[in-house]
């Protein structure tokens, strides 16, 4: 008997499987080892062959005969085809690192008990109610829930879950980052004890390995929760994807292979005849307007508890008359500052740059301080009193005379969080302040100080989108937001959805109930921007309708398939050269065929000069995926050559 087998290696550009044989039967999704040149490495079986005209070699051992699901089978291939990676680095998403390794530790029993769960009572609210019947009446299988914060999308998705439970079918629930959706996960334990699997990044390799085993052993419905790796458990009984904050970044993979866990779960979904829900109060604009075109758009616009809504206050940072006792934090923002400290209720400040100064120069002679390998502005960093790229972590102490010229006046430009941090503790000495931020030890994070920041025994509370989301502080009375426009500027079409989303979700972290007065200061100097205007006012459709019209114009996502590609080389020189010609040859294909191609001129990527070389990027957008795919296929396994499909971000 001959298989079709994917190995997890990668063994010649542009090929993905290899044919073996066997003495026995085997089940398509069997694990096996199998010889590979000179090594033997692990594979799936995708296929049975009936006889073959050349010689094979057998399959080494067969290490699983319990078979993948069929619907992690038929990814492999989607995936594969749709965003134009070999098969070897796909099937190394689905199986736990370290598979082949016998010596494990005692597995924790699988939930296999023959009785199906007793369902729980759910209540739901009227809002809520109806908006699980428009879930359940959409025609297609790709659902958008979009409900503002606080509405109770947690409660609709317990609801569905006991429902597919309930009907001898698993669940998948995806969420960003368990850290930050401890709540969530807790409830989803407490309703359904004993069928809750967790998987999280503090696990070891051995502990990932048992999960995976114990949810393709069971045999009775489970709750899988974890992050976008967690769509690959092998489920054999998978009835229902939920993916919650489903705006949020991580759910698309940076590294190879690259790809959208959002599409993935669609296609799942599509294939099992199964719900997919995705569950945010700023849903990706893409989306949002997929969903109102497959009418399976459902709105929660109502708290789920009543609650006062938090005065919201904009400041204007061109003005400097309200900022005459402190340059950074208006008079009004201080004032508040200074009543909470007095009521011991909590302040959190929030702006999205770390560090004290993002630019040192020279006064006198005009030197910048650049990291030798990324030609990017070092960070002051005033604690440890050093100069850091935020790109590969070069750092030097501060020189005490420029480099250049030796004149002593090097000068700081700029601020981040720690500097924000210093001049608090310098305005109020007594008051208790907390900074989480990318440069938090592992003691000072806010996973390991969460209870101190809850119970209120942090007065400040300064950091970075770290703190925007997934923190219900219940003594928590003012939001302060320093520059709510510093990502605004950022020379990327998705520039104003993420100033959006963070905007709504640090405004969202007050007026949730737990006290009768908040407050919310903005400070920006763009009061009249329609991106910080519709996040004040939770205006999701303004601005849907505002970042949409814009993009129509400019033939971006989603009124376009977009495409980046990306050329390293170590020398600048050899990139310009590889750069230039990869245009000439994709501009003269295009040409030549009948496809409307948008081909942008070479330019330098984002960070431009890394650790690894030279980046220079091409961006790619036409009305036709197939024809993008066929334009992209040939260029696809070039050498230094890096192409990511519907990339969320150029930058």
């Amino acid at each position: 008997m001959f298989y079709e087998v994917i190995p997890l290696k990668l063994f010649r550009s542009g090929a993905g499987v290899l044919t073996y044989s066997y003495d026995t039967s085997l089940s398509i999704g069997a694990i096996v080892t199998i010889p590979l040149g000179r090594t033997t490495t692990t594979g799936i079986v995708v296929k049975k062959v009936t006889s073959v005209d050349f010689p094979t070699k057998p399959i080494t051992k067969v290490l699983y005969d319990t078979p993948l699901p069929s619907h992690l089978i038929k990814s492999l291939f989607w995936l594969s085809n749709y965003y134009l990676v070999p098969l070897p680095n796909i099937a190394k998403l689905i199986l736990p690192v370290g598979i082949n390794k016998t010596r494990r530790k005692s597995l924790k029993p699988a939930p296999n008990s023959p009785k199906l769960p007793k369902a729980p009572k759910i209540a739901l609210n009227p809002a809520q109610k109806t908006a699980l019947q428009g879930l359940e009446s959409a025609s297609s299988r790709t659902k958008l829930l979009h409900g503002i914060t606080g509405s109770g999308k947690t409660n609709i998705y317990l609801k569905m879950a006991s429902t597919a439970l309930s009907e001898g079918n698993s669940v998948v629930l995806l969420v960003p980052e368990i850290a930050l959706t401890s709540q969530l996960v807790q409830i989803f334990e407490t309703t359904f004890p004993g069928r809750t699997i967790i998987i999280h990044s503090r696990q070891t390799e051995a502990e990932r390995h048992q999960v995976w085993e114990q949810c393709l052993q069971a045999t009775t419905p489970v709750v899988v929760i974890g992050p976008r790796s967690a769509l690959f458990t092998p489920l054999s009984n998978l009835g229902l994807i939920i993916i919650d904050e489903a705006h949020d970044s991580s759910y698309f993979q940076e590294n190879t292979p690259r790809y959208s866990t959002l599409r993935l779960a669609s296609f799942m979904a599509n294939h099992l005849k199964t719900p997919c829900i995705l569950g945010t109060a700023t849903p990706l604009a893409t989306d949002y307007h997929l969903a109102k075109v497959h009418h399976s758009l459902v709105t929660l616009n109502e708290k789920a508890k009543p609650t006062t809504p938090p005065d919201i206050s904009v400041i204007d940072l061109k003005s400097r008359a309200n900022f005459t006792k402190n340059r950074y934090f208006s008079d009004q923002l201080l004032s508040q500052i200074k009543q909470n400290l007095g009521e011991h209720h909590q302040t959190l400040i929030f702006h999205n740059r770390r560090g004290s100064a993002p630019l040192t120069i020279c006064e006198n002679c005009g030197y910048e301080a650049l990291c030798p390998n990324c030609y990017l502005p070092l960070t002051l960093h005033a604690n440890d009193y050093t100069l850091r790229c935020h790109i590969c972590n070069h750092h030097i102490p501060v020189p005490v005379n420029c480099p250049n010229c030796q004149h002593p006046g090097l000068i700081h430009k700029g601020f981040g969080t720690k500097l924000l941090e210093n001049e608090l503790r310098r305005l109020f000495p007594d008051a208790r302040i907390a900074r989480f931020d990318a440069d938090n030890t592992k003691a000072t994070s806010l996973d390991a100080l969460y209870d101190e920041v809850k119970s209120g025994r942090i007065d400040i509370i300064v950091g970075t989108q770290i703190i925007a989301k997934g923190l219900d502080l219940p003594r928590l009375a003012t939001v302060g937001v320093v520059q709510a426009d510093a990502g605004l500027s950022l020379p990327d079409y998705s520039a104003p959805e993420r100033t959006f989303q963070l905007l709504t979700q640090v405004i969202g972290r007050v007026g949730r109930g737990h006290l009768d007065h908040t407050s919310v200061i903005i400070q920006t100097f763009h009061p009249d921007s329609p991106v910080i205007t519709a996040a004040i006012h939770a205006d999701y459709p303004s601005f849907a309708s505002y970042t949409l019209s814009i993009r129509r114009q400019q033939h971006f996502p989603p009124f376009a398939y977009l495409a980046r590609i990306s050329v390293t080389y170590k020398t600048e020189r050899t990139t310009l050269s590889k750069i230039r010609a990869l245009y000439r040859e994709l501009s003269a294909i295009s040409a030549a065929s009948n496809a409307k191609f948008l081909i942008s001129p070479p330019t330098p990527a984002f960070h431009e000069r890394t650790a690894r070389g030279y980046t220079w990027q091409l961006t790619l957008r036409t009305h036709s995926r197939t024809q993008l795919l066929a334009l992209l296929k040939p260029i696809a396994d070039r050498p230094n050559t890096t192409i990511t499909l519907d990339p969320p971000s150029l930058l």
